[in-house]
């Protein structure tokens, strides 16, 4: 079997950890073809492949480089990393106000920011697969990150936990393409393009990815057994056109992108669906209550906002000669059931100064795509006086993914 790790050529161009004292393994000594890659497209990271004394030189660098000088076991302050730009980061901080939590930013270019709502808070603005790597190395609490990041950054490690799996934003798919033409222009499947027998160890499929952890694992589970591994980073779509890969192994959104620049997925080529996730190290969930405070805090304001979207509370007054008549007429209909039942009431009116139940108010909360449906049966079993609200908030006695967190934690 031949599936290896290679970095394009032009290494000299690319910015590296290592010092230009240290040799490179033979595994990337590979000659320049002379002609220039764009820089936004491919860089090197070659530490992992560095004898093991130079890894922890390079580790101890990047560790030195990157850490806050307060060591875990002396700061008390819960530090939770949000994404510092790009679509994810402003999705984030508009889940957060939704949710009454306003990051308060002195500076903008400030990594550092608190959340008045939260105290003993700090917010750490960090790139993605930065806030994976700082929740490893026990400098952040709390994190949100996609889970695409999560699972390559994170490598199944037992300390980090999912708290949320399902933030409602950043939906993408870690995808396997390839052209739409040539040799490919018959396969459309993922064992079609195992199958193929221009695939030799001397010739090997190439694929252009940043997913150095999940793309070799994935193909290899596939099947594949001649395959090697471009390490790049943006504009993969240009790759194969260029010559430097046969396939690309990115994240997708519409896809549009790919159809325009003549790549296609194929069927089983899906390594993973991807969103927005809560995470935190579960040995500051374990060994600090105030980690444990804040997490459920932020959790059941998520979990609250998220269950109201789309939501809304329909109320209506109705005749009826007992709360239970106007019960069963309301129960008669399969889009007035509401979250566990409609609230009736009775609506006090005065006659002749003598004050008796003529009407009865029915309270429901609908989805927004039966809400019409909704009104519409209501008004059939004598519904009147329609009022419809959308929700903010829909909280449970206890919130459902917080007693599953506490089952994990086994607290």
């Amino acid at each position: 079997m031949s599936l290896s790790l290679l970095h394009l050529p032009s290494l000299q161009k690319c910015s590296s950890p290592i010092s230009p004292s240290l040799p490179l393994p033979p595994c990337f000594q590979v000659p320049c073809s002379g002609r220039r890659r764009p820089r936004a497209i491919w860089r090197t990271s070659i530490a992992c492949c560095l004898p093991r004394q130079q890894q922890q030189s390079v580790a101890v660098a990047e560790r030195n480089e990157t850490s806050p000088s307060v060591l875990l076991s002396e700061r008390k302050v819960v530090r939770f990393g949000l994404p510092s730009k790009g679509r994810m980061a402003a999705d984030t901080l508009d889940l957060l106000k939704d949710c009454q939590l306003w990051v308060k930013q002195v500076n903008p270019r400030q990594y550092v920011a608190e959340i008045p709502q939260l105290s003993n808070l700090e917010v750490w603005f960090q790139r993605p697969k930065d806030i994976v790597r700082k929740l490893l190395a026990g400098d952040l609490d709390l994190g949100i990150v996609g889970f695409d990041t999560f699972s390559e950054y994170g490598q199944g490690n037992e300390d980090l936990i999912i708290v949320h799996n399902a933030l409602g934003y950043g939906d993408c798919r870690l995808s396997l393409a390839i052209p739409n033409h040539g040799i490919f222009e018959g396969i459309n499947s993922l064992r079609q393009l195992s199958k193929m027998p221009q695939w030799t160890a001397v010739k090997p499929l190439r694929v252009a990815t940043g997913f150095t952890h999940l793309g070799p694992k994935f193909m290899k589970d596939n099947g594949f057994l001649n395959v090697t591994f471009s390490i790049a980073d943006g504009a993969l779509e240009a790759a194969p056109a260029m010559g430097i890969a046969d396939a690309i192994l990115d994240l997708v959104s519409s896809g549009t992108t790919l159809k325009e620049n003549n790549l296609k997925e194929i069927e089983g080529g899906v390594l993973l669906e991807s969103q927005a996730i809560l995470v935190a190290r579960k040995k500051s969930l374990i060994e600090q209550k105030d980690v444990r405070d804040k997490t459920k805090e932020i959790l059941e304001r998520f979990e609250a906002h998220l269950r109201a979207v789309d939501q809304f509370t329909v109320t209506a007054h109705m005749r009826g000669s007992s709360a239970e008549e106007v019960a069963g007429r309301v129960r008669s209909q399969p889009s007035l059931s509401g979250l566990e039942g409609p609230t009736i009431s009775p609506v006090f009116c005065k006659h002749n100064g003598k004050v008796t139940p003529d009407f009865y108010a029915i309270v429901i909360c609908v989805p927004k795509k039966a809400l019409y449906k909704s009104v519409q049966q209501l008004r059939e079993i004598g519904g009147s006086g329609v009022l419809v609200s959308p929700l903010t908030y829909i909280f449970e006695e206890v919130t459902p993914r917080w007693k599953e967190l506490l089952s994990k934690l086994e607290l």
